[in-house]
């Protein structure tokens, strides 16, 4: 159901509303895309809490000894792992839009949000 919607295009929407404001330049996109970061966000429902919930890809440890990634210092590769985090919140809001307009078109007359309660 979540890649379903991340699919019909809540990633796409929220990735573009993060691109207008992120402060990565065209380099550094091109190195989170190139260690293939962008495809290993997870999104899912955390049944304990009863709410959505995302994981954010980080650069990976061994950053110093990559090719794709010498360009960057330490304070880059922090500013950058916040901003995929940034990415991760952006897309995660997005997707409860996705997620609450379901609930509303899909009515099973039970009186039961299919996902619970994410008033927040």
């Amino acid at each position: 159901m979540l890649e379903d919607l991340l699919q019909e295009g809540a990633w796409k929407e929220g990735f573009n509303e993060w691109a207008e404001y992120t402060d990565l330049d065209e380099e550094q996109v091109r190195i989170v895309s190139d260690l293939g970061l962008f495809q290993v966000f997870d999104f899912y429902w955390d049944p304990t809490e009863d709410r959505l919930r995302f994981d954010a890809p980080t650069i990976p440890n061994d950053w110093r000894e990559r090719d794709a990634t010498e360009s960057l210092d330490s304070s880059t590769v922090s500013m950058i792992d916040a901003t995929l985090q940034d990415l991760g919140q952006t897309v995660h809001e997005t997707l409860e839009g996705y997620l609450e307009r379901n609930d509303e078109a899909t009515d099973f007359g039970w009186g039961k949000e299919t996902y619970g309660k994410r008033g927040e």
